[in-house]
């Protein structure tokens, strides 16, 4: 059976994953009262190094960024030229949301780097959005745009030796 995966229901699982796994981290950079899960409510923050450092990673990170990170490039070239079809587009918003899912599934990651992810999955889910609801109001593309930032981001706030940005 086929699990699909809607970024408003992605979304408000990823609220109560982070806000039970992140426990005290948030504490940091908000009240308990004062925060939410919506993307738009961290628009802006910014991933923070770990100290000068690019936070730690695990496995099953690596691999759901990879994925992305592959999915997105291998479209790269319509994007830019701005021929990818809706349909093009909402097949690459359900693989983020699906890798998306992969990740807090299977993520083992520290509660500070959790929360620096957070952010991170933000960018992702809002993307996915506007490529999954190609409709004439939402922009496709920009929210694919918005993935390929969340994919640098990615690259210059944690520590995966492998994964390569997308030159762009």
């Amino acid at each position: 059976m086929k699990f699909q995966v809607h970024a408003s229901a992605l979304a408000a699982a990823l609220g109560l994953f982070f806000g039970s796994a992140a426990g005290g981290a948030w504490a940091a950079s908000a009240t308990p009262q004062a925060h939410t899960h919506a993307p738009a409510a961290n628009a802006n923050a910014t991933p923070q190094l770990d100290h000068g450092k690019k936070w730690a990673i695990d496995a099953p990170l690596a691999q759901a960024m990879a994925n992305i990170r592959n999915d997105i490039a291998a479209r790269l070239e319509d994007i830019h030229a701005d021929r990818l079809p809706a349909a093009g587009y909402q097949a690459l918003a359900k693989r983020v949301n699906g890798e998306v899912a992969y990740m807090v599934e299977n993520c083992r990651l520290s509660p500070a780097a959790d929360a620096q992810l957070h952010l991170v999955v933000a960018d992702l889910l809002e993307g996915a959005s506007a490529m999954e609801n190609a409709d004439g109001r939402h922009q496709p593309r920009a929210g694919a745009v918005t993935v390929i930032g969340a994919l640098d981001s990615y690259a210059r706030y944690f520590d995966d030796p492998g994964f390569r940005p997308i030159a762009h």
